[in-house]
């Protein structure tokens, strides 16, 4: 039974649920369910909690009983969690009369930058260091991937960079939902964005948490490769977030994670731009031995860049932010290399204003 209303957020409800005659933490999810208030007795997903899963320790609201049959909300025929209970009515951006004759229309992204990462929790500081550097009122899109959290509202960054301005608009692909726009891939995600949205640059990534196994290949993560060369199809210019940190305690996190060493040698066909925050002593000697093996590979361009001007501006919005629970200043290398592929991106931008094209 739903206890009390938490907190809200656009498409979601937080409630606390006594649950075995425990008080607990679940969401509802008010496009899918309905609304929910307290006093109402409610069936739960409780499998994520009790395999110790990083949900945030939330269930979800499946079903609330006693509730009349709901009509099949939305509008389009692009369904998402096709062919299981909780399918999703969208309004593809593909097949919207609004928007069709711009997507029939894409030619190419025209070198705009895509800044490619592999967890939600870099998107902020991608978008701060975008924003920090870039010129006048350059447009930031989040295109949204299905590698992990599939519905936006369960993303409790959406709406705070919305709201501040960090990003203007985002656009869910494949069976993520409850972006602004709906995309059958990343694909036509990307020529939304520049199409319909009137992107100026483009950060790519997955909704919270991420599936990880230890193994080479087996994190969803490997995304980031895919479209890094979906970027460059595209005629895009692709800029990767390298995924870094000096406090995870696993070792195969620790500098450059392997995650992106896999899939930038490995799944990364086409050229990308990948931006390393300068580092000094200890740490700059293990990331320089790390890095050696793009440039190895021989199709990618390494640069440094600082990223301390959008954790400056992010700071001074007041938000804050985490990666796997800690913090900036417990997790600096991890944000400062985010944000430096953001400032690297409106570089990038700065360059086409005046005609050039970096490779």
């Amino acid at each position: 039974m739903v206890k009390e209303i938490t907190g809200q957020r656009p498409g979601a409800t937080e409630v606390s649920v006594w649950v075995g005659g425990r008080l607990e933490k679940a969401v509802n999810y008010d496009p899918l369910t309905g609304p929910v208030r307290p006093g109402d007795r409610v069936v739960l997903n409780t499998t994520a909690v009790r395999l110790g899963l990083g949900t945030g320790g939330y269930h979800f609201v499946i079903h609330v009983l006693g509730r009349d049959e709901r009509a099949l909300q939305g509008s389009g025929y692009l369904m998402k969690a096709r062919y299981t209970p909780c399918q999703v009515r969208c309004q593809g951006v593909e097949e919207d009369p609004r928007y069709v004759d711009r997507i029939h229309g894409f030619r190419s992204l025209d070198g705009m930058p895509v800044v490619v990462g592999e967890l939600h929790s870099q998107v902020a500081a991608v978008a701060a260091g975008f924003k920090a550097w870039a010129p006048g009122q350059c447009r930031l899109v989040y295109v949204m991937t299905d590698g992990a959290a599939l519905p936006a509202a369960f993303s409790r960054t959406i709406p705070l960079l919305k709201n501040t301005g960090l990003v203007e608009a985002v656009v869910t692909a494949g069976h993520a939902f409850g972006g602004d726009l709906e995309a059958v891939n990343i694909y036509t995600a990307l020529i939304a964005a520049k199409e319909v949205l009137d992107a100026a640059c483009v950060v790519v990534a997955m909704g919270p948490g991420i599936v990880g196994t230890g193994t080479r290949y087996g994190f969803t993560g490997i995304e980031q490769g895919e479209i890094i060369n979906t970027a460059a199809v595209l005629g895009g210019q692709p800029v990767a977030v390298v995924r870094m940190s000096f406090a995870d305690p696993r070792p195969r996190h620790r500098g450059i994670s392997h995650h992106t060493l896999t899939s930038l040698t490995e799944v990364a066909l086409k050229p990308a731009r990948v931006v390393l925050p300068r580092l000094t002593g200890s740490k700059g000697e293990l990331v320089k031995r790390q890095v050696s093996v793009l440039h190895d590979k021989g199709i990618h361009l390494v640069v440094e860049g600082d990223g301390q001007a959008g954790l400056d501006l992010l700071d001074g919005l007041g938000l804050r932010v985490t990666t796997m629970g800690r913090t900036v200043q417990e997790d600096l290398e991890f944000f400062l290399a985010a944000s430096a592929a953001g400032e690297a991106a409106a570089e990038m931008v700065r360059s086409r204003g005046r005609g050039q094209f970096l490779r």
